[in-house]
C-alpha cells in the first residue's frame, strides 16, 4: 500500500510498470484510471521511466516495457544461472566437510551471498540468502577484493570505512592490502573471527571461460569447527569445489589452456 511506502515515488514507478507488465501496451490515461495516481505526477514517472529506458512509446502512444529491463533480467538470469551451475557441487562440498557453505558475488562495490547451503550440524552459523558482506571483514568479501584488477581494486579500498568488529579486524588500508597479496599468493582467503568473534570462513575464487572472477565459495564455521588444525585442509577442499565449478563455468587452468 502506498500509505506504508517510505520511497512513494520508486513504488509508484514499480506499479507503473506492474500495470504496463499485466495489461501490455497502456496510455497514460489508463494508467492514471487504475492507479488512481496524480496525473502531473504520472506523467513526470513516465517521462523518467522513459529516459532510463524502462519503457518506450509505441506508434500509437501506448507505454510498453522496454530495453532497460531486459537488460537487468539477462544479468540476473546469468547470476542465477552460477546458483545452479554451483549448486550441486556446493552441496558435495557441504556434505564432505559438514559445514555451512556459501556462493557470494561482487557487484560494483558491493559483496553479496546468492546461494546458501545449510549444513546439518548441530552448531550453525546465521547467515541469509542476499545478505550484504563487508570486503575487508570477511572471507568471501576479501577473496573478491583480492581479484579485482588493480585499478577497481584501489578504487574499493580508497572508499572503504574501516570498522573495528572485533580485535582479529583489518582496520588499515596497509593491513588490508598486505592480506588481499597474501590471499593472492596462496589462492585463498581466510577469515579469522574478523567480522564476527567466535565465526571462520575459508573461500576461494571461482572463475569464468575467460579467467575473469565469477564469484567465490566459502566453508563457514565457528572457532571450534574450524581451527589451525584443520584450516588448510578446508581450504584445499574448497579450493578444489572452486576450480570444479570454475571448470564448469568454461575455464581452464594455465596447464589446460597451454595444452590445448
Amino acid at each position: 500500500m502506498m500509505e506504508n511506502s517510505k520511497v512513494p515515488a520508486l513504488t509508484r514507478a514499480i506499479d507503473i510498470l506492474n500495470v504496463i507488465a499485466r495489461r501490455g501496451p497502456c496510455s497514460a490515461a489508463d494508467i492514471i484510471a487504475e492507479l488512481g495516481l496524480p496525473k502531473s505526477t504520472t506523467y513526470l514517472i513516465l517521462a523518467e521511466l522513459k529516459r532510463q529506458r524502462f519503457i518506450t512509446l509505441d506508434v500509437r502512444d501506448n507505454y510498453c516495457l522496454w530495453t532497460k529491463l531486459v537488460e537487468l533480467s539477462e544479468q540476473a538470469l546469468g547470476k542465477m544461472d552460477l546458483r545452479d551451475i554451483a549448486k550441486q557441487r556446493l552441496t558435495e562440498l557441504m556434505e564432505d566437510t559438514g559445514l555451512l557453505c556459501h556462493l557470494g558475488i561482487i557487484d560494483d562495490q558491493n559483496a553479496y551471498y546468492i546461494l546458501k547451503i545449510e549444513s546439518t550440524s548441530t552448531i550453525s552459523v546465521r547467515s541469509h540468502e542476499g545478505k550484504s558482506l563487508s570486503l575487508y571483514r570477511s572471507g568471501i568479501g576479501k577473496c573478491l577484493l583480492a581479484w579485482q584488477d588493480e585499478r577497481q581494486q584501489q578504487k574499493i579500498m580508497n572508499n572503504i570505512r574501516f570498522i573495528s568488529k572485533t580485535p582479529s579486524t583489518i582496520i588499515t588500508l596497509a593491513a588490508l592490502k598486505k592480506e588481499l597479496d597474501g590471499i593472492r599468493r596462496q589462492g585463498w582467503s581466510f577469515d579469522n573471527g574478523e567480522d564476527y568473534a567466535d565465526v571462520r570462513c575459508v573461500a576461494a575464487p571461482v572463475f569464468n571461460a575467460r579467467n575473469e572472477l565469477a564469484a567465490a565459495i566459502s566453508v563457514v564455521g565457528t572457532g571450534q569447527q574450524i581451527t589451525t588444525d584443520n584450516r588448510d585442509l578446508l581450504a584445499g577442499k574448497a579450493i578444489a569445489c572452486a576450480k570444479d565449478i570454475s571448470r564448469r563455468l568454461g575455464w581452464k587452468s594455465p596447464f589446460e589452456r597451454k595444452a590445448s
